[in-house]
């Protein structure tokens, strides 16, 4: 998309950035809201106690347009590995049932499970794909004993796609919880939780969303808004939080929705301007344009991928904004010596190279990288 959105980030001259899965680039803007609020911290009698709560209020809001959900589902977090924990602390398993995740998941949708496996004497159903397409194989060992479906919506690894739809009406049908590690999607790939009923989503703010690390967004159903569990407990997410004065007066009762779900120290003076205005602009250019827009990309990398034989989930079964390409003999040290040497920033995940573009990705960039693959790759 070569239309000067690239000078909205500042990425120097002869840079191609094509790893936002692993950490995005900075916005401009949200350098400069940084700096601002870095600013206003050096003078701390100039924040007021409403200040603690109107920003991440606004950034709640905003994370819920993201993946159309009401304001009062949305929690702020530090990191995925946290939610997940929220999701591991709430969800129902029994002695015997069985916790179904994907084959090489990202660990911070492994490890909670793991441990709660163990504390309950469930059993951890790792998922393998095995030429079916994820969404078959997942279906597929989803039973009666299934309980807690903990899945992302697409591999991490080369952006391989999960019907989310399916998965979701599969796991009610037989009384199991959903739970989504969105990492992958959140600000790329559209989602709507009215149609996927997940019963927790979560994703890191870092990568899609073009946020700053550190700070994440949850979403809980509404069911749990009132009997779920947190695990840490607050002052903040308490009620009526808002009147310092009464703080001393201890309570039980939580602030509404799944705000007692906030990380503490939430209102994050730093990170949460910076997060606004990331979703801000995430927002303006629209998900679902983002998505399309980054399609014309990845088939542009299908299209010189095909001509070199190498292999990739085709786009009826992947997200349009990622994709990984498996090379004949993996990758050598030598390719990414190269790719370095050429400053071309691509993701290595086992011998797969993962591409991940965004809007400021131009032709140039994917033809920059295919020369040096050219080099490494023998056609017949």
């Amino acid at each position: 998309m070569e239309n000067g959105i690239a000078e909205l980030f500042d990425l120097p001259q002869g840079v191609t950035y094509l790893n936002c899965a692993s950490l995005s680039p900075q916005l401009r803007s949200v350098t400069a809201a940084g700096l601002q609020a870095l600013q206003k911290k050096v003078h701390p009698w100039e924040i007021q106690s409403a200040d603690w709560f109107a920003d991440p209020e606004k950034l709640r809001a905003l994370a819920a347009r993201v993946i159309n959900a009401g304001t009062d589902s949305m929690a702020i977090i530090p990191s995925v590995s946290y939610g997940i924990s929220i999701a591991a602390a709430n969800v129902p398993v029994a002695k015997g049932q069985q916790i179904l995740v994907m084959d090489k998941e990202y660990p911070s949708n492994y490890y909670s499970w793991a441990e709660l496996a163990k504390a309950k004497g469930a059993e951890i159903l790792t998922v393998k794909k095995d030429g079916s397409t994820w969404t078959e194989a997942i279906l597929s060992a989803i039973n009666g004993n299934t309980a807690v479906v903990a899945i992302s919506n697409c591999h991490w690894t080369n952006g391989a796609l999960v019907d989310l739809v399916k998965v979701g009406g599969k796991a009610r049908s037989v009384g199991a919880a959903l739970v989504i590690d969105a990492s992958q999607a959140m600000g790329a790939y559209p989602i709507d939780v009215t149609t996927v009923q997940p019963d927790f989503l979560v994703s890191v703010g870092y990568k899609w969303l073009l946020g700053p690390y550190g700070l994440g967004y949850l979403y809980a159903a509404p069911k749990w808004h009132t009997a779920g569990k947190p695990i840490e407990y607050s002052w903040l997410t308490k009620n009526d939080s808002e009147n310092f004065a009464g703080l001393v007066n201890y309570r039980d009762d939580y602030r509404p929705g799944a705000r007692r779900f906030d990380m503490g120290e939430f209102p994050g003076f730093i990170n949460v301007p910076m997060a606004i205005a990331a979703l801000t602009q995430v927002l303006d250019w629209g998900v679902v344009n983002i998505q399309s827009q980054l399609k014309i990309v990845t088939q542009q990398i299908e299209q010189q991928a095909n001509l070199l034989g190498l292999g990739f989930p085709n786009s009826a079964e992947r997200v349009e904004h990622m994709i990984g390409l498996d090379l004949p003999g993996g990758v050598s040290d030598t390719l990414k010596t190269d790719l370095k040497n050429e400053n071309i920033f691509v993701g290595f995940r086992g011998e797969s190279i993962r591409i991940a573009p965004h809007l400021y990705t131009t032709s140039r960039d994917i033809e920059k990288l295919f020369d040096v693959l050219k080099r490494h790759v023998k056609t017949s």
